[in-house]
């Protein structure tokens, strides 16, 4: 405690989950620390002088938090006990040989053995405790992989070994000897869903998060390989320019890249670098998250005036940098084929920013759900700004009442709803729930705070709409149109055309085309395709999804007129009626 007091300026000098670890160390209220999210990573340290040097976390907890001081041991199933030095390893079997001479083998104290390493441990420890009061001998127990030692699960499914882990280190957590003695506990995970909850949610237990470098750190990282010379950037190209389009990877994977790029004797470039984070985030997500390419903006959507002019507000507030007018997300409501998900990569092609789409981060083993969600939510976290699109959000979500999952489904929604309403992100991580029924979407993430700015979308009502869409769809797909009018087609074909049914017209009129070895489409084309097409007859569906997404709305202004003037109460009464007749629960 009294280094720290004394050590003001090297505090400072620690970043800010270091400076947390020391301030509650330095309390000397708990012995149990869960340092969890980017552990396995170089972390940075700054000199009084300014510059960085970066080191691995086992190093970085003995040398830079601890100062190599008195007794530092780690411990691992692979490597069993290991102290820092060969001075505390003699120290440590001398103590033990004299406490057990019966113990023929001093590598015996070393096992990798958890029962028998953490008992031996445990006594060298308590005997390590400096008798005279003002005598100060700090020691540190460093466990990595502890979701190895103390794994997610019910206690019922314990093995023996498992079982004394858990006590032990619940009982170290409280044990006042361990307090007074000056004897820490340190456990390191990348996710805290992966040790057991019975641990992770003890009060006892003091939970720090190591975070992904920010951006600068990441050009402090640049710049000691400059000075290495071992990265040569393209010409005119700066690491503040590489420090923020590489958002999203920690420093193991910034070396990687750059030590790629070095062995091929190649200057590092832009276009590089955004393919090579694409790679990287995707296959550290394992897979959850999906990146979405798009070459488009808002000048490609047809139609939804309204909806573009909010998006393209929020682009230029974004441009501006007022990331404080933004809402935290958008729920986008509307009938199937309306191109809710096209608008929203849209707009991710207006701001420039990258776009996420979830994956199914579901289990069916029991913990590894939320593991999941954790870790995609550390790299949403490091990837800032960024858009993140959840299609058929009222499905894949879930919701807080959900049954019959052992409670993942709760613990996953709380999760999210808790991230998605952390306002220190707004503007930086922007939420896109889309779906065609908003109804069924809870109202915990859809509340203010949340998804704040409910839009819809809707079928085109005139023919001018639909000629509109039409000339955008052809520019969307590329197609060579032969010039024709295609207003007295929407005449003579009179049905209420999606967006995605006037799309598969025009694939269908470019095989037709194809057939006759065109590769222009005439009048012809199209007019055979519309006569020979028939809307799918599900039209209680879309009317119930038409009226749902009206009452979700939170600005007139983008309904249709004939929606415009409708009561709410009597959109209601519709929307049961409808629910009644489909066998739906109101």
């Amino acid at each position: 405690m009294g280094y720290y007091r004394n050590n003001q300026d090297y505090i400072d000098a620690l970043p800010e989950w270091a400076q947390e670890f020391a301030y509650k160390y330095g309390s000397k209220t708990a012995n149990l620390y869960i340092l969890h999210g980017n552990i396995r990573d170089y972390l940075p340290h700054r000199s009084n002088a300014g510059e960085f040097t970066f080191t691995r976390i086992q190093d970085y907890i003995a040398e830079r938090i601890f100062g190599n001081q008195n007794v530092i041991v780690f411990y691992d199933r692979s490597s069993g006990v290991v102290f820092l030095s060969q001075e505390m390893a003699l120290d440590y079997q001398r103590i033990m040989c004299k406490k057990y001479p019966d113990v023929e083998d001093p590598s015996d104290f070393m096992s990798p053995t958890p029962e028998e390493s953490f008992f031996y441990l445990e006594k060298y420890f308590l005997a390590r405790i400096p008798r005279d009061k003002h005598e100060q001998c700090r020691m540190v127990l460093i466990i990595d992989y502890a979701e190895t030692i103390v794994p997610p699960g019910d206690l019922g499914r314990y093995n023996e070994e498992d079982r004394f882990c858990l006590v032990t280190l619940n009982r170290w957590a409280v044990n006042p000897l361990f307090t007074e003695g000056d004897i820490s506990i340190i456990l390191l995970t990348e996710n805290l869903a992966d040790i057991s909850p019975r641990l992770a949610g003890s009060p006892a237990a003091v939970k720090v998060n190591v975070p992904f470098p920010g951006e600068g750190v990441r050009k402090s990282f640049l710049d000691s390989k400059i000075r290495e010379e071992k990265l040569v950037l393209d010409r005119g190209l700066r690491t503040e320019q590489v420090a923020a389009v590489t958002s999203g990877l920690n420093l193991m994977n910034l070396n990687r890249l750059v030590s790629e790029n070095f062995e091929t004797a190649e200057v590092l470039g832009l276009e590089y670098l955004r393919q090579k984070k694409k790679e990287i985030i995707e296959t550290e997500g394992a897979g959850l998250l999906e990146f979405l390419e798009t070459g488009y903006n808002l000048s490609h959507v047809s139609g939804h005036g309204f909806v573009k002019k909010r998006f393209k507000n929020a682009a230029r507030a974004i441009k501006l940098g007022r990331l404080d007018v933004l809402p935290m997300g958008y729920l986008l409501a509307g009938p199937v084929g309306t191109g809710k998900s096209f608008m929203v990569s849209a707009f991710a092609g207006e701001i420039g920013i990258p776009m996420v789409k979830f994956r199914n981060f579901r289990s069916k083993w029991q913990g590894d759900t939320e593991s999941n969600l954790e870790r995609i939510l550390n790299i949403l976290k490091s990837m800032a700004p960024v858009a993140v699109m959840i299609d058929e959000a009222d499905a894949f979500l879930g919701d807080r009442d959900q049954e019959g999952d052992s409670g993942t489904s709760n613990r996953v929604f709380a999760q999210i709803a808790s991230f998605m309403g952390n306002t220190e992100y707004r503007g930086r991580i922007i939420w896109f729930l889309i779906t065609c029924r908003p109804d069924l979407v809870p109202i915990d993430l859809k509340r203010q705070g949340r998804a704040e700015e409910h839009l819809a979308l809707f079928y085109p009502e005139s023919d001018e709409e639909r000629e509109d869409l039409f000339k955008t769809l052809v520019r969307k797909l590329d197609l060579d149109i032969r010039n024709f009018p295609v207003t007295d087609l929407f005449k003579k074909f009179r049905h209420e055309y999606s967006g995605a049914d006037l799309e598969a017209l025009l694939i269908r009129a470019k095989l037709l085309a194809a057939m006759e070895d065109r590769v222009f489409i005439k009048r012809e084309d199209m007019e055979e395709a519309m006569t020979d097409f028939v809307p799918a007859a599900y039209p209680y569906d879309i009317e119930l999804q038409n009226l749902v997404a009206t009452v979700e709305c939170t600005s007139k202004e983008m309904l249709p007129e004939g929606l415009q003037k409708k009561p709410r109460a009597e959109l209601i009464k519709e929307i049961q009626e409808i629910k009644t007749l489909m066998g739906e629960r109101s």
